[in-house]
């Protein structure tokens, strides 16, 4: 079972300057992800299999400190920290980005932006089928659509678990180059459709609270109950239970 001593996490947002070329596998982990892994070995397997693992919550960076974990981050790295780091890489460079997940409407909101931001890019886009569960024939499409366009820089958002386990069954079935970000919600924060925490509540470690604040009915459950399991699984890994 997924072990928060035992996760091997990126250490700060300098770090990612560092990660290698070439096909790479990033996830991101926070307290919501945590408590689903330890319900789903398959995604537990999706997250921690992959080849990097940055800890977008500062309650991850909080106990892995306080568990004296094996890696201990000295900061919270967010999803939208790998995006705006890759983005600017290439942009330059050069090349061509993808992204897969989401509606049309958000990702020609993307495209949009894209093209206003990063010039040096060429965007593609596919949005998936809308459902509980992809068939076979859904599979190979968005399989096709990624290896046809070969891109430099690709990013899934289809919001967790679903983008970590499509990702993690489909990667020997991708043959690209590049770095591959399962991002969630940073499609609609750089669409616009959705805002994210002013930055003074991002450096106190308090995102979930606005998000919470924001949209009480939709992530009470996520953010009151979440977070009391999580702390309950952090203070019986303390104990040894």
């Amino acid at each position: 079972m997924i072990s928060i001593r035992e996760l091997n996490l990126l250490g700060c947002r300098a770090n990612l300057a560092d990660l290698p070329d070439g096909k790479l596998l990033i996830n991101t982990i926070n307290a919501f992800s945590y408590n689903n892994a330890r319900k789903d070995a398959l995604f537990e397997e999706a997250l921690t299999k992959g080849d990097v693992l940055i800890p977008d919550g500062i309650s991850i960076v909080r106990a892995c400190r306080w568990l004296k974990a094996k890696t201990q981050p000295k900061e919270r790295i967010a999803g939208w920290d790998l995006f705006a780091f890759e983005m600017h890489r290439l942009n330059r460079l050069g090349g061509k980005v993808m992204f897969l997940g989401s509606s049309e409407k958000v990702l020609d909101l993307i495209r949009k932006k894209s093209a206003a931001l990063y010039s040096n890019l060429e965007v593609v886009t596919y949005s998936p089928p809308y459902k509980p569960k992809f068939t076979l024939e859904d599979d190979q499409n968005m399989v096709r659509a990624i290896n046809e366009a070969n891109p430099d820089l690709l990013w899934i958002g289809m919001t967790a678990p679903k983008q970590e386990k499509w990702t993690y069954a489909n990667w020997n079935r991708l043959n690209i180059h590049c770095h591959v970000g399962t991002v969630g919600a940073v499609f609609d924060f750089f669409a616009g459709t959705y805002k994210r925490a002013p930055e003074i509540w991002q450096r106190m470690g308090l995102e979930w609270l606005y998000r919470l604040l924001k949209e009480p009915r939709r992530m009470w459950k996520r953010y009151i109950i979440g977070n009391v399991v999580f702390m309950g699984h952090v203070v019986r890994e303390k104990i040894g239970m």
